[in-house]
């Protein structure tokens, strides 16, 4: 219904152009769309002044004018009787330019979704890979900046908060366990979507966007989560009672959790001896060995000294461990910039992009391959 009167608004605007410029006929027209798609007063207003400046002829006789107007009051009236493809040709007529009905549709597909599998379009076994293409395609799809119809913003909120929670492992657990945690009663009595649904991603819609497509639409949207909002209250509620309990003794009390970390953190460093071994060479440790197994370089301190070749055996268990760990995590951060980079490349059509994301080396993972296939 709010969609139907912004185009009343427009239509009414358009008639007044049309009414200083002396095309009466256009005028009417736009006027009749506005009454059918929201009546008004300043709509009537219009037509009565209108039909007025069209007066009547000489002889008595009603000129074409004023038949034409009385016969759109008499069809405004019987509007309501219209038959079904009337009503849909009517609206289409006056859709916004700025926007398309596709995109009207899309909006409210995302805002009538109560899952965020659903707002997603995917499955609930879905993989990470399967919820970044589905995101992708929606945030392109639903961005403020590119669609323009009502509620796309909150439409691009719900998608990006989706993304958050059910990319996140312990998050989507925790979704799939309890399900969204909304009151749709008291958030349809104020009026106002929630497209949280009771669960909140760690990051907000638009740093998410900027993260997936380097900032490919310009940042004029602020977001602000229920989070966020929380915290700012918190912050404000702490500078109030400071400024109520200033006072030497309380400040003292203030500052004695404070003092009593930085003393248990000076004790605590004479008692925890330096590590065995560094993956890197430094000062301490500068003397370097090898494992047995992996033949994985490490550094030890010049006294280094092991008492049993069991002890030995389990330290350097420990840095093969630690070397594959620290190999699978930069594999996947070289496989998902590479990722990234080919699709861009393929959304863009650029084929240097492509040829260059397609030659991009990924040592780390070609160097795990070399591990497990040994």
């Amino acid at each position: 219904m709010d969609g139907n009167k912004d185009e009343s608004e427009r239509c009414i605007s358009l008639a007044k152009k049309y009414l200083a410029e002396g095309e009466k006929s256009k005028a009417l027209k736009f006027l009749n769309k506005a009454e059918r798609l929201y009546p008004s007063p300043k709509a009537k207003e219009l037509m009565d002044q209108i039909s007025t400046m069209n007066g009547t002829t000489p002889g008595g006789k009603k000129t074409h004018s004023e038949e034409s107007t009385k016969e759109n009051v008499r069809q405004r009236k019987g509007s309501m009787g219209r038959t079904a493809s009337e009503e849909k040709q009517g609206e289409s007529d006056t859709v916004d330019r700025s926007y398309t009905q596709d995109q009207i549709d899309a909006v409210k597909r995302v805002k009538k979704c109560k899952d965020y599998y659903d707002i997603l379009g995917v499955q609930k076994d879905a993989a990470e890979n399967d919820l970044k293409k589905a995101y992708r395609k929606l945030a392109l799809q639903m961005h403020p900046d590119k669609n323009k119809a009502p509620g796309a913003t909150e439409a691009f909120k719900a998608i990006g908060n989706a993304f958050a929670v059910l990319s996140d492992t312990e998050k989507r657990r925790k979704y799939d366990l309890y399900g969204p945690e909304t009151d749709t009663t008291t958030d349809s009595r104020r009026g106002h979507h929630d497209y949280t649904h009771g669960f909140e991603g760690d990051i907000s819609p638009e740093e998410l966007f900027n993260m997936f497509f380097g900032g490919g639409f310009p940042t004029n949207h602020v977001y602000t989560t229920h989070r966020q909002r929380h915290t700012h209250q918190h912050h404000q509620h702490t500078r109030a009672s400071n400024v109520s309990n200033d006072g030497s003794y309380t400040l003292l009390l203030q500052l004695t959790p404070i003092i009593l970390l930085v003393l248990l953190s000076l004790l605590s460093s004479f008692f925890v001896s330096d590590p065995l071994f560094n993956m890197h060479k430094t000062e301490k440790y500068s003397v370097q060995r090898k494992t047995g197994n992996l033949q994985v370089p490490y550094y030890v301190k010049r006294d280094f000294r092991v008492e049993f070749k069991s002890d030995l055996r389990r330290l350097e268990r420990q840095v093969e461990e630690e070397y594959i760990s620290s190999l699978r995590q930069n594999c996947w951060r070289e496989r998902s910039y590479k990722e990234n980079m080919l699709w861009r490349a393929r959304n863009y059509a650029d084929g240097k992009l492509y040829e260059k994301a397609s030659n991009l080396e990924t040592p780390s993972c070609d160097q795990l391959n070399k591990i497990y296939s040994s």
